[in-house]
């Protein structure tokens, strides 16, 4: 079937998203310049003004106790995401980490536990979950969701390859190195299918100053359930960042049958981008 008729579709009660199978050789993303690799030590330059911005941050919309699952990226464990669980927990959520130690990468046993511990946590709990995904971590939740949206209320991901070239980023070469004794092949075909959003509201933040991903492989795909929202960050900063940490709160306090893209406000709205720029932008 030719690349232009091939397209993949999900649907859900807020529409449907239609996505274009693309050939390997149509799609030209490479990864972000060694300039804003290096950039990446502002990152704690970003931990510092949330430490700062913290007594700000409290006053922010608080949840009505809905349980977020917080899985970390590639290389890092559920330490990374400290702070904002601290933090969501202070605004009324039930904030919990993947509890699966250091993230190098999927296999069958951390596959079978995230499955079971959404699953619990939905049961526990009563109610569904909210999950983000930080990098890589944005990655699992997605296909998480995919498995099991009947246990998912939204997914977030942050700087997370889901969409573009799978190769386009700076930790590549670390990735293959992780997984040695499990040689990592490109299977084209299936990253084309996980391109297409999970059947529940994806929100995709990501940064154009982005040094380890490159900035178009961490959009959604547009349809009636997704959004993807630019903010300046590095990579490592982004789930310390102020205004990131501003617009996951806002992201999450939405009533659960009442999912609506982000609207930006105030000084916020020389800061964010929410035209839904597409990769080919």
């Amino acid at each position: 079937m030719p690349a232009q008729a091939a397209r993949l579709n999900t649907h859900d009660k807020r529409g449907s998203a239609e996505v274009r199978m693309l050939r390997e050789d149509e799609v030209h993303i490479a990864p972000p310049s060694k300039w804003l690799l290096l950039a990446e030590g502002r990152a704690w330059a970003e931990f510092a003004a949330f430490l700062v911005a913290t007594p700000f941050l409290r006053r922010l919309p608080r949840g009505d106790g809905q349980p977020v699952l917080i899985v970390p990226g590639f290389g890092a464990s559920d330490f990374s995401t400290l702070p904002l669980r601290r933090l969501l927990r202070r605004l009324g959520y039930i904030a919990h980490g993947w509890e699966l130690g250091r993230n190098l990468g999927m296999n069958s046993l951390r596959k079978h536990a995230l499955s079971r511990s959404l699953e619990s946590l939905h049961e526990h709990h009563g109610q569904t979950v909210s999950l983000i995904g930080w990098s890589l971590g944005g990655v699992f939740v997605r296909e998480m969701a995919r498995h099991a949206p009947q246990h998912v209320r939204q997914v977030i991901t942050l700087g997370s390859p889901i969409n573009g070239h799978p190769q386009a980023n700076n930790v590549d070469a670390l990735f293959r190195q992780a997984n040695r004794s499990k040689p990592v092949n490109l299977d084209w075909d299936a990253f084309q299918r996980r391109r297409v959003p999970p059947p529940v509201p994806c929100t995709a933040i990501y940064s154009k100053s982005d040094g380890i991903v490159a900035w178009r492989c961490s959009q959604e795909e547009p349809s009636p359930h997704t959004e993807s929202i630019g903010v300046p960050s590095s990579h490592f900063g982004l789930a310390v960042n102020p205004l990131v940490v501003a617009i996951i709160a806002d992201r999450l306090a939405q009533p659960e049958d009442g999912w609506q893209p982000y609207r930006s406000r105030g000084w916020q709205r020389k800061l964010v981008h929410t035209d839904g720029s597409s990769m080919a932008d």
